[in-house]
Formats: structure tokens, C-alpha cells, sequence
């Protein structure tokens, strides 16, 4: 890539389901079910967004802080190994997670093309914007979908890619959901490409509960907002003063679960879902959000299960969060050998 390269932007929508009839089928589904749940994306308008941003900088909730510390010290590490000449990000936002991965590409000279994958077409639009005056020549091609609904349509790799899935946001899917889509992003990978998954792992209550629980309420209000989302979008008359957002460790499961609780029995008319009435009773709870936790064993087998195998674990210098490398399964019939990182593809390689 040189200085005098043109960059290249392309944006393509990949659903032509519009964002408001998706709420509504969530909405619909999600408040009908018992227990009552709506799933966390939900929570992401314009100041939902900006709470999240406000909750990553809290001294307590350690993911976003760790996962960044992970990818800036072994980026190059990984980038060298794998020979990734472009990088599709599933939920890529602004690409704040990744920003470490496409600086030691560049480096490497190995930079062609960036897929940011993204609900929000502005968010997409911005990046590229960003990322072409940063590197002369590179080509953003940003695709506008849902990540659990439009692998389908995603163009062909033009060289080896890494597809990247961060931000612990495997751990909002359950186990049901999370095989599913383990399994088309296996799917998407060509001999040559790469998974880079950021996963939380298992940690004392204590800790779990002051990152999604903190004491400035940051993250209450997050939860909170869901429910003004509701009463704008679709006309409804939530209470939020009505509801306490709750956040409780769910040790069997091993996941952090985030909703709202009623406080008295109610009723509530969404006007923009046909005149769509729901009764809450008192206590009764509507779940906005989980975040499961991992260990290495388990992710290697639900890994396996999707016909993936690790070649790195990495994890931060106190152990709290993981982000890994994980290649297409060998064919049963192939001669075991070092995998692209070295060493044995089961071996765990903790780098502190």
C-alpha cells in the first residue's frame, strides 16, 4: 500500500428489514413470553450507546479494558502468524476494538481491506471515513445488517481474513444461539482465514457484580433506557420510575443477568403495536440482558462442537478476560503438526 494508493468505500446493506419493524417483532415476541425478555441490542439508540460508552470507562467494569490491553500487546503477534490481509468485524461499531488489529496490519504491510459489520449505517459510514485518512489506500467495505441474521450475504474474502467477534458479546447468546452462529461463522472461514473471539471469563461474585453493578448507576440507567426506547418507538407508556433495574450472578448458568423488576402489578398499551396490551405483576421481572462467563475448557468445546479448534489463548494480566484465535479443524484424516502459532493446537498459551 502506498501513500499515492486511492482509498475505496463501499457500503452495502445486507437486510432490507427496516430497524423500527424489527423492534416491533421483538417487542411483540419479548413481552408476550414468560419469562418476559428482549434481547440487549434493544438497548443501543443514540443515548443507550452513550451510557454503554460511559460504563467501558467505569474503574470497575474491566472488559473493554482488558480485551484492549490483550490486543494492544499481541496484535502483531497474531497478525504475523495469521498473514490477514483484510479483517471483517461482526458488531464493529467504530471499530474502537479492533483499531490495535488494523495498526500491526498496516504495519506488516499486509492492510487491504476492512469489513466493519454494523447495524448502523452512520456508524459504518463514520468509519470508514475515519479509517481511509488514516490508511491511503485501504478499502472499507461496510456492510449494514445484523450479525445473527445476515451471514449469508457477506462478499468472499479477497485474501486470507481474520473475522473478529469481540466484546465478550458471544456471552449475550444462549448456548442454543451461541452453537448456531459458532457454527456459520465456521461456515464463513476458507482454509487460511481466522476467528478472533473475545470472551469474559469466570470470576468471583464480588467482581462481577461491581462491573455490572455499579455505584454511580450507570448501568441501571443503561437498563433503564430501554424502556423510554420502547415508549418512543412504539408508542407505549411505560413508567420507567416503575420498574428497579436489578443485576444478579446466576452461578449455575454462570452469567450475569440484567432486567427490570415491576414494583407493583401494572398495565401497559403500546400503541404502536396494534394497540398491544401487557400486564406486569408485582415483582414480576423483564430481562434485558446476559452475559455469560467462560472458562478456557468450555469455550474449547462449544469451539470444537462448530468444527473450530484454538491455536491461542490469550488472557490479561490479572486472568479476567480471554480473547482467542481459533482456525478451521484439521480433516480427520490430516497429519497432526504445530499449529500456525506453534506449538500444539490444544495447548493452553496464557500470555500475561
Amino acid at each position: 500500500m502506498t501513500e499515492a494508493a486511492l482509498a475505496e468505500v463501499r457500503i452495502e446493506t445486507l437486510s432490507a428489514r427496516r430497524p423500527g419493524d424489527e423492534l416491533a417483532q421483538a417487542a411483540r415476541a419479548g413481552l408476550r413470553a414468560t419469562p418476559k425478555e428482549l434481547p440487549p441490542k434493544l438497548l443501543y439508540d443514540a443515548r443507550g450507546s452513550e451510557l454503554f460508552d460511559r460504563i467501558t470507562e467505569l474503574p470497575d467494569y474491566y472488559p473493554t479494558r482488558c480485551e484492549r490491553a490483550i490486543l494492544n500487546r499481541h496484535a502483531p503477534a497474531i497478525v504475523a502468524a495469521t498473514g490477514a490481509e483484510e479483517l471483517l468485524e461482526l458488531g464493529s461499531g467504530v471499530a474502537s476494538k479492533t483499531r490495535a488489529l488494523l495498526y500491526a496490519m498496516a504495519g506488516a504491510g499486509t492492510l487491504r481491506r476492512y469489513l466493519p459489520l454494523d447495524v448502523d449505517r452512520s456508524v459504518v459510514e463514520r468509519t470508514a471515513d475515519e479509517l481511509t485518512a488514516l490508511y491511503p489506500g485501504l478499502v472499507v467495505h461496510g456492510l449494514v445488517g445484523d450479525f445473527g441474521r445476515d451471514l449469508d450475504g457477506l462478499p468472499a474474502p479477497g485474501g486470507p481474513r481474520l473475522v473478529a467477534f469481540l466484546g465478550g458479546t458471544l456471552g449475550n447468546l444462549y448456548p442454543r444461539e451461541r452453537a448456531a452462529l459458532l457454527g456459520r461463522l465456521r461456515a464463513l472461514l476458507e482454509p487460511g482465514d481466522r476467528l478472533l473471539l473475545g470472551a469474559d471469563l469466570v470470576n468471583d461474585e464480588e467482581r462481577l457484580l461491581a462491573a455490572y453493578d455499579d455505584p454511580e448507576g450507570v448501568t441501571r440507567d443503561f437498563t433503564a433506557n430501554l424502556l423510554r426506547v420502547l415508549n418512543r418507538e412504539l408508542r407505549a407508556d411505560f413508567d420507567p420510575a416503575a420498574f428497579e433495574p436489578f443485576a444478579r450472578w446466576n452461578g449455575e448458568a454462570r452469567r450475569m443477568e440484567l432486567g427490570l423488576r415491576a414494583r407493583s402489578a401494572q398495565r401497559v398499551r403500546l400503541a404502536g403495536l396494534e394497540g398491544c396490551e401487557v400486564s406486569f405483576t408485582a415483582g414480576e421481572e423483564l430481562r434485558t440482558e446476559i452475559s455469560t462467563k467462560f472458562t478456557r475448557s468450555g469455550l474449547k468445546r462449544e469451539l470444537a462442537a462448530a468444527g473450530l479448534v484454538i491455536e491461542r489463548f490469550l488472557r490479561d494480566e490479572e486472568g479476567l478476560f480471554s480473547v482467542t484465535l481459533a482456525a478451521p479443524a484439521a480433516p480427520v484424516d490430516a497429519v497432526p503438526g504445530d499449529s500456525a502459532l506453534g506449538g500444539s493446537p490444544d495447548s493452553e498459551r496464557a500470555m500475561r
